[in-house]
């Protein structure tokens, strides 16, 4: 078990911190859910990552409230689907994850995806900004957010995101994307933080994970903390979840993040939907 008080946090927001290690539960299915969130509290972990669109939000929550932990000893994340963007709509599916979550109030509600083909990211922004002003939420944010739905979002409210989750592993950095975000304030949460394994095997990671006696999602989620975004990598194992977040004993070299950095291959690497043209509801 890691201590849970040995995971860094980040400021995002009015004084809220995020720990810099969470527990993602994409493609988990509800009944699966509970269990593995309890694993994973069980070992140290104090932040869990779910979205509406997982249909997993009541897995998380039975396991919140089954945990023992106090409120305030957890971080929890969760997310607008695509289909509910709109004002009102945004509004009324908060209190749908809200009460599936079983809380009073979300530490960070992020909006999923910008969908710039249904042009609802402004409103519903506004939406959020009402949520928070409420209290129902602490943080805001957004997720697969480029720079120029950042920048709209930013012009046309005045309200920055505290975060922006976005896929970023070795072969995929998006770097001016990160970037933009730096430039305006908002903390960078990487999904999809290993690649979905396949950035593991490249030997520049495999072998600084036999220099450093590490396994090498070590060495990559390592990387990602030593550049400063937060990472949510998913597992059902308990003995991957005691790895990935056993990151504090060591350190990469300057020369070793450069190696990794050095994986980069843009576009190639993508992983997930390109937000330019992502248009999928999330409903079942």
């Amino acid at each position: 078990m890691t201590d849970p008080s040995t995971v860094p946090t980040l400021t995002i927001a009015d004084g809220v911190e995020i720990p810099q290690v969470g527990l993602g539960v994409f493609q988990v299915p509800d009944v699966e859910t509970e269990a593995n969130v309890a694993s994973a509290l069980d070992l140290g972990y104090r932040h869990v990552d779910t979205a509406a669109g997982y249909y997993n939000e009541a897995g998380v929550g039975a396991a919140l409230a089954k945990s023992g932990l106090a409120r305030e000893q957890y971080f929890v994340t969760t997310k607008l689907r695509n289909g509910d963007q709109g004002r009102q709509s945004a509004l009324e599916a908060f209190e749908a994850s809200r009460a599936a979550l079983g809380l009073d109030v979300v530490d960070l509600y992020l909006v999923h995806w910008p969908v710039p083909s249904q042009d609802r990211y402004v409103e519903t922004w506004h939406a959020f900004e009402d949520l928070r002003q409420a209290g129902k939420v602490r943080a805001i944010g957004v997720s697969n957010f480029l720079p120029e739905h950042l920048e709209r979002l930013v012009e046309e409210t005045g309200i920055v995101p505290a975060v922006n989750q976005i896929e970023v592993h070795p072969t995929f950095q998006q770097p001016q994307t990160q970037e933009r975000c730096r430039e305006l304030g908002i903390v960078v949460e990487a999904y999809s933080p290993l690649g979905q394994g396949a950035d593991l095997d490249a030997p520049a990671v495999t072998a600084i994970a036999a220099e450093l006696g590490v396994t090498p999602a070590q060495v990559v989620l390592r990387w990602h903390l030593q550049q400063g975004r937060v990472v949510i990598p998913k597992s059902s194992s308990a003995e991957r979840q005691a790895t990935n977040i056993d990151l504090f004993s060591f350190e990469l070299t300057e020369e070793q993040v450069a190696q990794v950095d050095a994986l980069e291959r843009g576009e190639e690497g993508r992983i997930g939907a390109d937000p330019r043209t992502a248009a999928f509801t999330q409903y079942r």
